[in-house]
């Protein structure tokens, strides 16, 4: 019997097509992601649904889907799908992570070009009857400085236009290799420099803890008095409510945004602004980018329900049936080993070493590493998986080392994964036990064994006596569980690191308090 899919929410008639000529049934109901009772009481029959935004699979709708073996999000974001709960049920979820790439890029140039010429307001005046020639003066963007925070995909588009258009562009990305930087052209900059001289400033970073109002009230009073700055990516990388301030004050000459804490964005701060232009969200919104994707998500639900061949999956790596079972501890741990070292990584990275000793050497350790680059990079950009994370890695000019040989140690299988950035170097080391459960064993060449907790703290110090009995009592004194502990230093009176795994939050003063305590050199809040 063929396979059956329901596309739940709007999506190109060239999606329908690709599903036939692969063999899929369809049945396309195009309004029924907007009724979750309907949608879930159909889901059961089918075993792939394609949707776009509108369609909500949530844990409640995955529970009705028996059948269900993939989803297919026409676009990049997925947080309308519960994945964890996919997970779970063993649903694969595919996205489309670069279809919109090009269209997000020019619409981000087009809105700096309608504020630099204040160009909807003098169309409003125009279509009104007036003739304000003299009132609406902009300014011209060749020669200006354009700086642009996230140099990734998108990014990177929006700096060969800006070129083109005789820009200068400086950029703010972690992850962009001096070397990458130079084969696009850009400079590379910390974030003080570029606020510093930028005249208009883009955003094309994903939204993540680090990234969260990164241009804050203080990152604003950084910025060169009368820049103009462009948020197509996403809401909430602004603070809204200190930018309506800069506006007020001058210090800011205009903003364009796209995308807003708040969607669908019925009011905000920002609006009112005279020197304010919005748009609901349009940055997908074009007739090519919505082929592109509903095409890419029909030809890989396709693949996958046909052939069993797995792209561009968000909760899954490339591999077989066959091969999962002996992987899944692996790649666990290569994930949460890369998100160790993402976590304290905070130089722009030039060169990561991901090596395999023993048996865990003989198998696909290309879902490995791409496991070990997607937790990497997930601190920074949340969008990353399994699949993008090489591509996104390579976009950004990280050299990618994977290493092959015996056991030399006292471990069958090791992995170890070695982080050169522009301001040194650092590795750590991880093993599965025979419980299955990943542990690091080693951080900086230190022996420190420990289990990986959801939440956790990190210190590295001098070895003195004395610290962890003040660190202990900071931490219970502040209400937080010691889950576990774990010790270890490279030699008496030398250097020693802690990692703790903690119960709940650490509230914010503990990490300051820590950081006072005598030898500590470096202090961070982990998750996993």
């Amino acid at each position: 019997m063929a396979p059956r899919v329901l596309i739940s929410d709007a999506l190109s008639p060239a999606a329908i097509a690709i599903f036939k000529e692969r063999g899929v049934e369809v049945d396309f109901q195009p309004a029924l992601g907007k009724d979750k009772d309907k949608l879930a009481a159909v889901i059961g029959d089918y075993d792939g649904l394609a949707i776009r935004s509108a369609t909500k699979a949530t844990a409640k709708i995955l529970e009705n889907a028996k059948k269900l073996r993939v989803i297919g999000r026409a676009g990049i974001g997925v947080d309308n799908v519960d994945i964890p709960a996919a997970t779970a049920r063993g649903v694969i979820v595919m996205n489309t992570p670069f279809g919109n790439s090009i269209t997000t890029a020019e619409h981000a140039i087009a809105m700096m070009f309608a504020l630099a010429r204040e160009i909807p307001a003098a169309d409003a005046s125009t279509q009104a009857g007036k003739w304000e020639k003299n009132r609406f003066m902009g300014v011209e963007i060749t020669g200006k400085t354009l700086g642009i925070i996230g140099c990734g995909n998108i990014g990177a588009i929006v700096a060969d236009r800006a070129m083109g258009l005789k820009m200068r562009v400086i950029a703010f990305d972690p992850f962009l290799s001096p070397e990458r930087a130079v084969n696009l052209g850009v400079e590379k900059v910390d974030l003080d420099e570029l606020l510093a001289r930028a005249d208009f400033i883009t955003l094309h970073t994903p939204m993540t803890a680090q990234t969260k109002n990164i241009l804050s009230a203080e990152n604003l009073a950084r910025t060169k008095k009368g820049v103009r700055i462009i948020n197509c990516a996403r809401g909430g990388l602004v603070d809204e409510a200190a930018l309506r301030a800069a506006l007020d004050s001058g210090h800011v000459a205009g903003a364009a945004f796209d995308v807003f804490v708040e969607e669908p964005a019925v009011s905000n701060p920002l609006f009112g602004h005279p020197n304010v232009v919005c748009t609901p969200h349009l940055g997908a919104a074009t007739n090519e980018a919505q082929e592109n994707v509903a095409l890419q998500v029909a030809e890989q639900m396709s693949d996958y329900l046909m052939r069993g061949a797995i792209s561009n999956a968000v909760n899954f790596p490339s591999i077989t049936a066959e091969e999962a079972p002996r992987l899944k501890p692996f790649i666990a741990l290569a994930e949460k080993l890369g998100s160790f070292a993402g976590q304290l990584t905070e130089a722009g990275v030039r060169k990561l070493t991901i090596t395999y000793e023993g048996h865990v050497g003989e198998l696909k350790t290309k879902a490995l590493t791409a496991a070990a680059l997607a937790g990497f990079l997930r601190p920074m950009l949340a969008d990353v998986n399994v699949v993008s994370a090489p591509v996104v890695a390579k976009e950004r000019g990280i050299v990618i080392d994977e290493v092959t040989r015996a056991a030399e140690g006292d471990y069958d299988s090791l992995i170890s994964l070695s982080v050169v950035t522009e301001s040194g170097a650092f590795a750590l080391s991880g093993a599965v036990f025979n419980d299955g459960k990943p542990r690091i064993v080693e951080i900086g060449g230190t022996r420190a064994e420990a289990e990986f907790a959801p939440s956790m703290i990190y210190v590295s110090n001098e070895d003195k006596p004395g610290f962890i009995g003040r660190f202990a009592t900071l931490l219970g004194e502040a209400g937080v569980n010691i889950a576990t502990f774990a010790l270890g230093r490279d030699a008496e009176g030398g250097s020693a690191v802690a990692l703790v795994g903690i119960d709940g939050e650490v509230p914010a003063p503990v990490f300051a308090l820590t950081r006072a305590l005598p030898g500590v050199k470096r202090v961070k809040s982990l998750k996993f």
